[in-house]
């Protein structure tokens, strides 16, 4: 199995520490708003490569960590005129629901970094006995970078090069203008816990250290994240943690591909900004998760009408293939299996992979026409192989029919309007039967006839969800 690796920047043989184990640890959510597609598109990529893992028979132990303390919290809570706590347990309740809907499975470890502030501290404590880190006056505790001599080795940058050439924090109490925050005084009235610096709150970067530690000891074999993290966090992250456990801390780097809203950069300034509610009220969760999936997991998605219809038409393709055929476990040719083995083995390469699984539809609707005693077994084939990917869970006739989408209409009332078009057909009143036609693929009801009678699907219209 070849993972591509962002720290060394190529593809390498995957080998875990321990054989047959993998511990992951995987960067979650702040969790002060709804999850986002950026949030759909981590939680995704990396529920993918666990129940891949898993597939290929590892024992996974996945950890993804939950961020319950942070500025943006405090504001937020402040301006809802709320509690710390009453906000951060609303939104991880919701960004629970969100990922069920998705069907991410649920990390094995959901740590909070608001109960690890102890564990915190004691990092902090080893890093400032060992010059890594100092008490500043003002009651903050910041990490010497220049102390640590791989800073920069993840993103292949220079600290030289960034103090001269980025942006950074201006702030009278840093030794240098790099030197990055690991514990904050806390303000009058803050939350806060105390420590041998003062009432105060963990950095954002000292949290993930700490609890990766926690659950997966000091070296483990994969981080991920979104691809906003690689700097400064996980950057950061190294430095904190080989500083503080004289140990390389992480094996394998991977990084999640961003998402764009028709080609350009999601964001609530541009208004091209959506939770992942919000495209659920619209989108059958499926829609979304094969759009999330189509890509490979390192490269940037596209969200777009045009993109989510294309999805759809992509799993009507697997979905029509299956109707009418009761999967049965039985005798298939392996190519389908070798050839999507093979394409996940090679960086969960997702794309060849649902090649492999639409070439089985193709031997699939031979099959159905022309040795129909084969299909069970090459429906069943096809379920096995895409429920990895966590797709085709549904029963085929409930998602050509519009799945979990909000309807413009009551099923009843679109079967009675289609009882309708086909008596003016018999009494061939045409105008009739194109006019009830027409009106309901204006809603995205689109009527397909056949020698068994007439089924529907159902496609948002271009633009809906926008």
């Amino acid at each position: 199995m070849q993972i591509y690796n962002t720290l060394t920047r190529r593809k390498e043989t995957f080998s875990p520490i321990e054989p047959g184990k993998v511990r992951m640890y995987v960067c979650g959510m702040t969790v002060y708003d709804y999850c986002h597609l950026g949030h759909a598109r981590v939680m995704v990529a990396f529920d993918v490569i666990t129940r891949y893992l898993r597939w290929r028979g590892y024992d996974v132990d996945y950890v993804r960590n939950i961020t319950d303390i942070d500025d943006k919290i405090l504001r937020r809570a402040e301006e809802n005129d709320e509690t710390i706590t009453a906000l951060t347990e609303r939104m991880i309740a919701a960004m629970h629901e969100d990922e069920a809907r998705l069907g991410v499975l649920r990390p094995d470890h959901e740590p909070r970094a608001t109960r690890h502030v102890g564990d915190i501290i004691a990092m902090i404590e080893t890093l400032v006995d060992k010059g890594y880190a100092y008490a500043a006056d003002n009651g903050d505790v910041y990490y010497r970078v220049r102390r640590f001599a791989d800073y920069g080795k993840l993103n292949n940058r220079d600290p030289d090069e960034m103090r001269a050439g980025a942006r950074v924090e201006v702030d009278e109490h840093k030794e240098d203008p790099l030197d990055f925050v690991l514990w904050k005084a806390a303000k009058a009235g803050e939350a806060s816990w105390p420590s041998p610096w003062g009432e105060g709150r963990p950095g954002w970067h000292i949290e993930c250290s700490a609890m990766s530690k926690c659950c997966l000891g000091e070296t483990f074999d994969i981080h991920g994240g979104g691809p906003d993290l690689t700097f400064p966090h996980h950057e950061n992250e190294i430095a904190q943690s080989e500083a503080a456990n004289d140990k390389p801390f992480v094996n394998t780097w991977m990084h999640a591909g961003a998402v764009r809203v028709n080609q350009e950069k999601m964001s609530k300034s541009l208004g091209n900004f959506f939770t992942i509610r919000e495209v659920l009220e619209v989108h059958d969760p499926e829609v979304v998760r094969y759009l999330l999936v189509a890509s490979h997991y390192r490269s940037p998605i596209n969200y777009a009408p045009e993109s989510l219809l294309e999805a759809r038409r992509s799993l009507e393709r697997f979905y029509t293939a299956l109707e009418g055929v009761t999967p049965t476990d039985g005798s298939v040719d392996g190519r389908f299996a070798e050839r999507f083995v093979a394409a996940m083995d090679d960086d969960f390469n997702t794309p060849e992979a649902l090649s492999a699984l639409f070439e089985l539809v193709r031997e699939l609707n031979r099959a159905k026409q022309e040795a129909p005693e084969q299909a069970p077994a090459l429906a069943f084939e096809l379920r096995r192989l895409a429920g990895v990917l966590g797709l085709l869970g549904q029963e085929p006739s409930r998602f050509l029919q519009g799945g979990a989408t909000a309807l413009p209409l009551p099923e009843a009332e679109i079967e009675a309007k289609i009882a309708a078009r086909a008596e003016a057909k018999r009494a061939r009143d045409f105008a009739t039967a194109d006019a009830i036609r027409d009106e309901l693929a204006a809603l995205g009801i689109l009527l397909k006839d056949s020698r068994e009678g007439t089924r529907w699907v159902y496609e948002p219209p271009a633009g809906e969800g926008e």
